[in-house]
């Protein structure tokens, strides 16, 4: 077994599915809308729905030239009207193949990135502010995804912001010698530094937008989620947020952890000999579409790191420590997570030779718990087995650190359901019916952006079902914002508690159901206990 490995498949699963997403384009209504923020005037747009959009707002300094592989600083200010109705371009990263599900074209991409959007409802006051982080693997994806739009939530009378932050290599580079040049001795961690930049200029802002900075809740999917959990843990962010939710990623007690500084340094080091650099002057003088790497499995890697600063110490110990953020968490995760590795097994003796391949002499352990006589259970099993050991364990740790150590509630779900694609067309080459509830199938449902899918080309016929579902989601999500409880139209949601771990599970309808079996999970658990937290590389 190689948990490096594993690792690696399951960010090379995470960057196809953010590959596979679309920009978005704002729905204009025509009217025009101004706002005075700290930096100047903007204009924005007023949507169809009543809500006003306000789009590529800068909330720190292109970071260029020597403001490269630098804490973010705040924008210039500027004279005159800006105007706020288009997407800013998107920070550094692989372009997505022509090929990639729900391609519309070519996309601007741009070191200078730094920008939010905001939507929310004319004349609003004090309302709850919902923060989007979008994921990717730390290498690909931006706030002008077409499912991360904001419309659908502050249509229910949240204040919605999302942002880009610096990615890759740009945005996780950790060198020697740019620890030496840094203050406090640290390097790395430029794209947390982007989001912690944000959310507070939510704080100094929010208030012009309607929205209340006493009442904000980060939300994130996948490498998001990971940023969640960051943040969480990280003393810097304190104060910025009161509420947080996870979709579906976290990097501890899992395959993915967070490398120490000096592993991240080491990585870099390797980078560097990549780009034949000779010094930081070079680097900075480099185009920066240079700087792009693809990920090679056991290669040299960029991503958050235990820095020292932004992350003092690993993530538990932080939460030992009680140096995190004790604030109200919905955590969750996906049926199908993973179409790779194990989730993409054909068969029974295809699973069977994929386990000992994966988990060598605990492969028999794992066919016990997870038993499969047929194909088609052996499909279901690796799934099963898959999503447990990649997303599940490490969403459940995440919920053990925060009930043992904290006291602010926790709600958990599970998504189980498929969407309704239209006829003819595929989910990154598979059918329909093998995609499940995939990775990010989620999202659109709880931001209320099914109809992104459709934007470009039909790709889901949507039934009022669908619709309904994430209606409730949309309304669980602004009331959780609101009050620090997600409501639910017909059920109560149960808190997640360490006696008695129950989730609500969104398929065919919504239901309370106990967590996967906690034997499977502590298999896991075992399994990853002697990889300490700082020595494996997780980005």
């Amino acid at each position: 077994m190689e948990i490096a490995k594993l690792a690696g498949v399951f960010f090379a699963v995470l960057i196809a599915f953010a590959a596979s997403l679309s920009p978005a384009v704002a729905q204009a209504g025509g009217a025009q809308h101004q706002i005075l923020i700290e930096s100047g005037l903007i204009e924005g747009t007023a949507l169809q729905s009543g809500v006003e959009a306000y789009l590529g707002i800068p909330y720190a300094a292109a970071p260029v030239h020597e403001l490269r592989w630098r804490e973010p600083v705040p924008p210039a200010s500027w004279d005159g009207l800006r105007p706020a109705d288009t997407f800013a371009p998107q920070c550094i990263q692989p372009l997505r193949n022509s090929n990639a599900n729900q391609y519309s074209g070519a996309e601007t991409i741009s070191e200078d990135c730094l920008y939010l959007n905001v939507w929310t409802l004319a004349k609003r006051k004090n309302a709850p502010v919902v923060v989007f982080i979008h994921g990717g693997a730390f290498f690909v994806g931006s706030g002008s995804t077409g499912i991360y739009e904001g419309e659908g939530v502050a249509s229910q009378g949240a204040v919605f912001v999302n942002f880009n932050y610096r990615l890759g290599p740009l945005g996780f580079l950790a060198l020697p010698e740019l620890s030496a040049e840094s203050s406090d001795g640290s390097s790395g961690n430029y794209g947390l530094l982007d989001q912690i930049a944000a959310l507070r200029w939510v704080q100094r802002n929010i208030e012009k937008f309607g929205g209340d900075p006493g009442n904000v809740t980060i939300v994130g999917q996948s490498a998001g989620s990971m940023s969640v959990l960051a943040l969480q843990a990280s003393p810097l962010a304190k104060g910025l947020f009161h509420r947080a939710v996870g979709m579906s990623g976290a990097m501890i007690g899992g395959p993915i952890r967070i490398p120490s500084l000096q592993k991240a340094e080491q990585d870099g080091t390797k980078l560097m000999a990549v780009w034949k650099a000779q010094d930081l002057a070079q680097l900075r003088a480099m185009p920066a579409d240079r700087l792009v790497v693809p990920r090679v499995p056991g290669g040299p890697t960029t991503g958050p790191a235990i820095d020292g600063r932004v992350l003092s110490a690993p993530i538990p110990e932080l939460f030992v420590r009680k140096m995190h953020s004790d604030v109200p968490l919905i955590l969750g995760f996906t049926r199908d997570e993973a179409l790779g590795g194990m989730g993409a097994v054909s068969g029974l003796a295809d699973y069977r030779e994929k386990a000992k391949a994966q988990f060598g002499s605990k492969a028999e352990r794992l066919l016990l718990l997870y038993p499969a006589h047929t194909d088609a259970e052996a499909i279901t099993q690796a799934r099963a087995a898959d999503r447990d050991g990649t997303v599940a364990v490490s969403m459940m740790n995440w919920a053990s650190l925060q009930s043992t150590y904290g006291s602010a509630p926790i709600y958990s779900y599970e998504f189980a359901r498929p969407h309704s694609y239209a006829e003819g067309v595929k989910f990154s080459d598979l059918e329909p019916a093998t995609a499940g509830a995939y990775h990010t199938s989620e999202v659109p449902f709880w931001l209320g952006t099914l109809e992104a899918f459709n934007r470009f080309r039909q790709t889901r016929n949507w039934s009022d079902a669908d619709r309904e579902m994430s209606q409730a989601m949309v309304r669980a999500l602004v009331e959780f914002a609101r009050t620090g409880m997600p409501v639910l139209p017909k059920m109560a949601w149960p808190k997640l508690t360490q006696s008695r771990p129950r989730l609500v599970e969104f398929s065919d309808s919504v239901v309370q159901k106990p967590w996967p079996e906690l034997k499977k999970l502590d298999f896991f658990k075992d399994l990853y206990s002697n990889f300490a937290e700082g020595s494996v590389q997780g980005n």
